[in-house]
């Protein structure tokens, strides 16, 4: 079993993102460079956060015709799981692995802060360690957050339950005051047809372990380990608890 962390030039959580995996979910991991096609037999796929590409044309544009992203397409398209943090989340929809778009947020302005996320579904190899209606504190860092789908793409994700988490109050209430960016109703992630692609723009790398002030970001990869059907290291065990 292996997972492959996305590199592309401007990615900034790459290793944040392979920390978590090789440290505390201490799975093997390997760094795969946006110019190669090749996903090196990787049974997950992580797409990190960061600027890729600059986003100098607009976030994720250039990086979804990069050669990794066309394997990438492949590998979801069989059912491989594959799952974006934040500029990833922007390059999956852009890629049409995900529906909708990141716009600007609604204040035009960059955004760095703890905020609360509402789990509102465990079907999913993402959420699966997490308990419906559980809410989360997660570390958002944006400046195109805000989530728009148009309204029939709305009801879908309403009706097949394909939205993974929407920004909340600490009590789990969905309020305009707990929405930091001004999505579409509160959504903060959302999931694919097949369930196997996760796009999500708050940051559970950023939030895998008490030394970073919270480690519910790691129930996010304590799903996927388990989706996979591998065994925990110690410490990600521990970390899973808490």
């Amino acid at each position: 079993m292996k997972f492959g962390v996305l590199v592309f030039p401007g990615s900034n959580c790459d290793y944040d993102t392979y920390h978590v995996i090789s440290e505390i979910a201490q799975q093997p991991v390997t760094f795969l460079w946006h110019d190669s096609a090749s996903l090196e037999n990787c049974d997950a796929i992580l797409v990190p956060g960061g600027f890729a590409y600059g986003d100098y044309l607009r976030t994720g544009a250039i990086a979804r015709f990069s050669p990794v992203m066309q394997s990438v397409k492949k590998f979801a398209a069989e059912g491989g799981p594959v799952l974006g943090i934040c500029n990833g989340f922007q390059i999956l929809c852009e890629a049409g692995l995900l529906p909708g778009a990141l716009m600007r947020n609604a204040g035009l302005r960059y955004i760095c802060k703890q905020v609360y996320l509402r789990t509102e579904t465990t079907n999913s190899p993402y959420t699966q360690t997490l308990r419906k209606g559980e809410v989360i504190r997660i570390p958002i860092g944006h400046m195109e957050g805000n989530y728009f789908c148009d309204a029939e793409t709305l009801a879908r994700l309403e009706s097949e339950d394909r939205i993974a988490f929407r920004y909340s109050t600490p009590a789990g209430e969905i309020t305009a005051e707990a929405n930091p960016n001004g999505s579409l109703s509160n959504i903060a992630g959302v999931l694919s047809e097949g369930r196997n692609v996760l796009g999500m723009m708050p940051h559970p790398d950023r939030s895998a372990e008490p030394l970073l002030g919270s480690s519910d970001g790691y129930k996010i990869f304590a799903s996927l380990v388990k989706y996979l059907g591998v065994k925990e290291g110690p410490a990600s065990q521990e970390m899973a608890v808490r």
